[in-house]
């Protein structure tokens, strides 16, 4: 019998928009998932289920008293560690903010309460998101729920893993090297990365850099949807965010318009011609992609120009991390992490001339695929991920395929080749590779393309619907129930 936290948070919110279903029982039945499960993969990791409660019996009142009802009335949220919660403690995951308790919500936490949502508790996360494997000193490491000796990709690995057991319905993320995207792939979840500045951020300490974002995670596209609507907004803070006069751009996007999948052209590409994409992801692909392109106009191989990625991205996100944490690696040296000291001391080397050359490769690289798409390319289908999870105790990937990676994110170029350009993109779940464990596709669509990036997805989603191998693929909750606690796992407290 389905529980109530499996339900689809657009079905959970229908049904207590008909009171159908009660928010108290809906978040009962989050806080039972996570009691039952959680301990076998550590993905929520600070729970306000107090406030929680209140929250939901409020939400509860205003639907018996036919009050007006936001779009994620009574849905319990996960929260990533990166984002901060007023009076629930926010970690970032690091020692140095271990005990930290905001005073006030972020602009993005704010808006979801807004909405109706009820914030649960906060998903796991590396330090500072630094890596894609959701490990770190202060809550230890999220294992993948189809195997959690493996990893859950990141940064926003909590979050994928707490929506892929069905512990909330809703989760958000952040997404600079692929972040939303990646711990989609990895759970077999859904993970968006919208176009820089849809979602307001005021944590981004260079105000101007496309790279990191902030964006929605979900169980399949129509819950996305529901969530970016609630997320995306005007909010001067953000200098991304433009706004025109007296006009609100992004708030109410069309993101439930449908398209047809006949009337695409697709460009199909497994590396962006330099991506290090394992053979085995490879082969897979080339099995989603021969299932797939009979729903297309036309599919070709083809990909736009990507030169300087590896170099560019290198550079300017370094620059990014000397920003926000130079002072820290130099003040606390001993609290701080690999990933994130490696990011700062790399920074340190870099002069003003290979800021320049990055930014300038960066720009001739956006500008080439402006006129790739403009060449009759409707959108982009690519992995959404290198390799198929390895364990968390590696802590980045060092080889693919026997070839030495460059750098402890190089493993994830498919995903910030997107991101340099500032194109929204989408993983959602084809289901599984030749290991068992989840496929994810990622969908790149053209500069300001969301909606359309969206609506593809939910279209893909919608036509793969029969076929059981083409599904989204579920964890076995029973075994997780029975598994042993994730923290007896050597290393599993630790930054390497």
């Amino acid at each position: 019998m389905t529980e109530a936290c499996d339900l689809s948070a657009v079905t959970a919110r229908r049904l207590i928009g008909e009171k159908k279903l009660s928010p108290v029982e809906l978040l009962d039945s989050c806080l039972a998932r996570i009691g039952a499960v959680n301990h076998a993969v550590n993905a929520m990791v600070a729970l306000d289920e107090e406030r929680a409660r209140e929250g939901a019996r409020q939400a509860e009142a205003a639907v018996m008293q036919g009050e007006a009802l936001g779009p994620l009335h009574g849905l319990p949220l996960g929260i990533k560690d990166l984002d901060e919660t007023g009076g629930l403690r926010t970690t970032f995951g690091s020692p140095i903010f271990r005990d930290h308790v905001p005073a006030h919500d972020s602009s993005m936490v704010a808006d979801l309460r807004v909405a109706g949502g009820i914030v649960l508790g906060k998903t796991n996360t590396p330090e500072f998101g630094a890596g894609a494997n959701t490990r770190n000193a202060v809550y230890g490491a999220t294992g993948n729920p189809f195997d959690p000796s493996r990893s859950a990709a990141g940064s926003s690995g909590g979050s994928g893993v707490a929506l892929a057991c069905s512990m909330v319905p809703l989760a958000s993320g952040s997404d600079t090297g692929g972040s939303l995207r990646n711990p989609a792939a990895f759970n077999g979840i859904v993970g968006f990365r919208p176009s820089s500045g849809v979602v307001p951020a005021e944590r981004r300490l260079l105000g101007w850099s496309n790279l990191p974002v902030l964006g929605p995670m979900a169980r399949d596209v129509g819950d996305l949807a529901l969530m970016l609507s609630a997320m995306a907004a005007d909010h001067g803070l953000d200098p991304l965010a433009y706004t025109l006069p007296d006009r609100d751009v992004r708030r109410g996007l069309p993101l439930h318009e449908a398209v047809d999948l006949s009337t695409l052209r697709v460009a199909v590409t497994p590396d962006f011609g330099f991506a290090p994409t394992e053979k085995h992801i490879r082969a897979v692909f080339a099995e989603r992609v021969k299932a797939l392109s009979p729903f297309f106009a036309g599919a070709e191989e083809r990909t736009p120009d990507c030169a300087g990625a590896d170099e560019s991205f290198a550079v300017l996100r370094a620059l990014n991390f000397l920003a926000a944490h130079e002072e820290k690696v130099r003040v606390r040296p001993q609290d701080v992490g690999p990933n994130v000291r490696a990011n700062v001391e790399e920074g340190l080397r870099y002069s003003a001339s290979d800021v320049a050359r990055a930014s300038v490769a960066q720009t001739r690289m956006y500008r080439a695929w402006q006129s790739f798409f403009e060449s009759g390319v409707d959108v982009i289908i690519t992995p959404a991920i290198t390799l198929s999870p390895r364990p968390w105790s590696e802590l980045y990937p060092s080889e693919i395929d026997g070839q030495p990676t460059k750098n402890y994110f190089h493993w994830l170029a498919l995903a910030y080749a997107v991101t340099l350009v500032g194109h929204p993109a989408i993983s959602i779940p084809l289901g599984v590779d030749n290991a068992g464990m989840p496929f994810g596709l990622q969908i790149v669509g053209p500069r300001g393309g969301d909606a359309l990036v969206i609506a593809v997805a939910a279209a893909i989603e919608a036509a793969t619907a029969g076929d059981a191998a083409l599904a989204r693929p579920v964890p076995d909750l029973a075994k997780l129930k029975a598994a042993r606690p994730i923290s007896e796992m050597p290393g599993f407290l630790s930054f390497d």
